[in-house]
């Protein structure tokens, strides 16, 4: 059975991104797949397309995901975009598809999640309460304060030799406006931001932080977002104490919350380990693909 491919209007722009969007469907006007392709514009970051086509099961090898595919890709060149960058489940169709499609494994993240209702509290406090002599924690809940802006936008540069392998992923450039912005984003879908910081006594400037987002309903799973401690601050237990600190709040503030999520690179082993020591456990394993455009 035949195809059209309809490219859709897609308001989904961002001051850092927009986004371009098709429909797949059939000869009476039935969809059967969708893609979704996120043009970067930030500084650092103008040479990447993430890409993300779905297709309904039932159409799947009938070309319908290919199609989308060519499409995505022809826009991406013509934007002048260097790089396609998707994400699939290890072993999915979609593991396939792109491996088929001449995409190449750049990246390996492994998915943990930890069980709030098992969670060791008793471990919890002794960590949280353990003192880092010249740290201090601080916690907020949504936008960050005014008097920690700044600060909280340099200690952003935590993340910037994060492992990612072979991704061409590019540099992200953070400034108060943008930290603002993300909160902004996350309040508007109606979830609840909390971040816990560890301050360096000696001048008040942030030194790490960790980031957990929260279903507006308080239940289902959390899921961790940004997890950075500064290359001068290493190597004092900053990163364990944060997310034991961020994991006490969601527990004691969100006593239906499931459980908490978190994804980390394969070969970011030091955070790995943090997670373990929490009692975060595997639950599976994707692959980010990239093509050269």
């Amino acid at each position: 059975m035949s195809s059209r491919i309809t490219p859709l209007t897609d308001p989904a722009h961002t001051a850092n991104s927009r986004r371009l969007a098709w429909l797949a469907s059939d000869a009476d006007s039935v969809p059967t797949g969708t893609a979704f392709l996120r043009l970067f514009n930030s500084p650092g970051q103008q040479h990447l397309a993430e890409l993300t086509v779905q297709v309904h099961p039932a159409e799947r090898r009938r070309h319908v995901g290919s199609r989308l595919l060519d499409a995505a890709v022809a826009a991406a060149r013509d934007d002048g975009r260097r790089c396609v960058i998707a994400q699939a489940e290890a072993g999915s169709p979609g593991d396939r598809f792109l491996a088929a499609r001449g995409f190449r494994t750049v990246l390996t993240l492994r998915f943990s999640r930890l069980a709030l209702a098992g969670a060791d509290t008793t471990a919890l406090a002794e960590i949280v309460g353990r003192p880092h002599p010249g740290y201090r924690l601080v916690t907020w809940q949504g936008t960050v304060p005014d008097d920690l802006a700044r600060t909280f936008a340099a200690s952003r540069r935590a993340m910037d030799d994060m492992p990612m392998e072979d991704t061409a992923y590019g540099t992200v450039t953070w400034d108060v406006d943008r930290v603002r912005a993300a909160a902004k984003a996350v309040e508007q879908r109606g979830d609840h931001l909390h971040t816990v910081a560890a301050v360096d006594t000696s001048n008040g400037s942030i030194a790490g932080f960790t980031e957990l987002v929260v279903p507006g309903d308080g239940t289902g799973d959390g899921q961790h977002y940004g997890t950075g401690v500064l290359p001068e601050h290493r190597g004092h237990g900053l990163g364990r104490w944060m997310k034991a600190a961020s994991i006490r709040h969601a527990r004691e503030h969100y006593p239906d919350l499931g459980g908490l999520l978190t994804d980390t690179a394969d070969s970011n082993t030091h955070m790995r380990q943090i997670n373990d020591s929490l009692g975060y456990t595997p639950t599976h394993t994707t692959y980010q693909y990239q093509l050269d455009v």
